[in-house]
């Protein structure tokens, strides 16, 4: 009598086996362009290099610095820069036309770039720059790229870059693997990765790579520079604390409770999205998915259920104090420390203990 074999091994629902095709073996390394404009690079930069080091060892590749910026020591300097934050090497392209940013030129460079030397992860920062650059560069290299990363790892089952993302209007997070093509592309936002700590002692090695651009090939030009005037202005994802006001204020006069803590503390001034559809603050003070994602030392969430559309911008705090009338809402649930009642009667009680408390420790000094 003949049996019938054995029934393969199950394997865990949702996954599949995989094997990487021979045609993409051929890419390796992690790359991290690093957005910089008039010789300053965006800090953003430096926070990917952190989480790239993380990937590259886990794949047990280097990690690459790509530089693209006109000839001069500033930009070369930034090389050495990227190095004590974690890189291995750094791709340099320098030429006058790559002077301001321009999508033509940028794109051209980083598509040359990668086709050269084919690194296996590209990374960028979800700026405005960071953005409109990823997506001609994926749309031109025939690659996926997975936008607004609130988390990045490795599959070890197949070296695939796992992007997670919020999605569905931010009710969801879901996570992307590019199994077919390469590079795998990722945006991140400004502060969702901490920053790394610079190594002085580090080195690595430039690689310089020729450019021969032409300025009358290039439709678009840059007529004035001109400054930004909030240049100034405190910036929300870079302050140190922030109290910040959700739909629980009830009403936009009680919104001024917000403001008297944070001016007490020395804080920035936050909201969610229904305040910012309300009208109660301007638009650049809303964190969340489709708002501002911060990092402060204290953040304080008054009258915020902690939806995970807000969640997801502020959730990396070191300290979170919710203050809510509902002992059920969701921010309890990854707050540090939790306050249950009245924001309009909490509010004041701390403002005013927050201010003795410092004009405490003003006359000890």
């Amino acid at each position: 009598m003949t049996t019938a074999p054995p029934p393969p091994a199950a394997r865990p629902a949702g996954r599949r086996s995989y094997k990487l095709d021979a045609r993409l073996a051929g890419y390796k390394g992690v790359w991290v362009f690093i957005e910089c404009e008039r010789g300053q690079a965006h800090t953003v930069s430096w926070e990917l290099l952190g989480e790239g080091r993380k990937l590259a060892d886990t794949l047990k590749v280097e990690l690459a610095a790509v530089i693209l910026g006109p000839p001069g020591e500033a930009i070369r300097g930034l090389c050495d820069e990227a190095i004590r934050y974690g890189a291995d090497l750094c791709y340099l392209a320098q030429d006058p036309v790559l002077s301001d940013y321009r999508n033509a030129p940028y794109t051209s460079v980083l598509t040359e770039l990668v086709n050269q030397y084919c690194p296996e992860i590209l990374l960028l920062g979800a700026t405005t720059l960071g953005r409109d650059l990823a997506g001609s560069v994926a749309t031109t290299l025939q690659t996926g790229l997975t936008a607004d990363c609130t988390g990045l790892a490795i599959d070890p089952e197949n070296r695939g870059l796992a992007a997670t993302r919020p999605t569905f209007g931010g009710s969801l997070l879901c996570t992307i693997v590019t199994l077919n093509y390469r590079p795998q592309m990722a945006t991140v936002r400004p502060r969702v990765m901490p920053m790394p700590t610079p190594q002085p002692e580090r080195a690595g090695r430039v690689i310089e790579h020729p450019l021969a651009l032409v300025e009358d090939t290039i439709i678009s030009k840059i007529l004035e520079f001109i400054p930004d005037e909030r240049g100034q202005d405190a910036n929300l994802p870079f302050a140190d604390i922030i109290v910040s006001g959700g739909r629980g204020m009830k009403r936009q006069e009680n919104f001024q409770l917000i403001w008297d803590l944070a001016a007490v503390l020395g804080a920035e001034v936050g909201a969610s999205r229904p305040v910012i559809q309300a009208g109660w603050a301007s638009a650049d003070r809303q964190v969340g998915q489709s708002g501002k994602t911060v990092r402060p030392r204290l953040y304080i969430a008054a009258g915020i259920s902690g939806a995970i559309q807000h969640r997801v911008g502020m959730d990396k705090s070191d300290v979170i104090i919710a203050i809510n009338e509902d002992s059920s809402a969701p921010i309890f649930d990854f707050a540090n420390f939790g306050i249950v009642g009245n924001a309009m009667t909490i509010l004041p009680a701390l403002t005013q203990a927050f201010r003795e408390h410092l004009a405490t420790l003003k006359r000890a000094c």
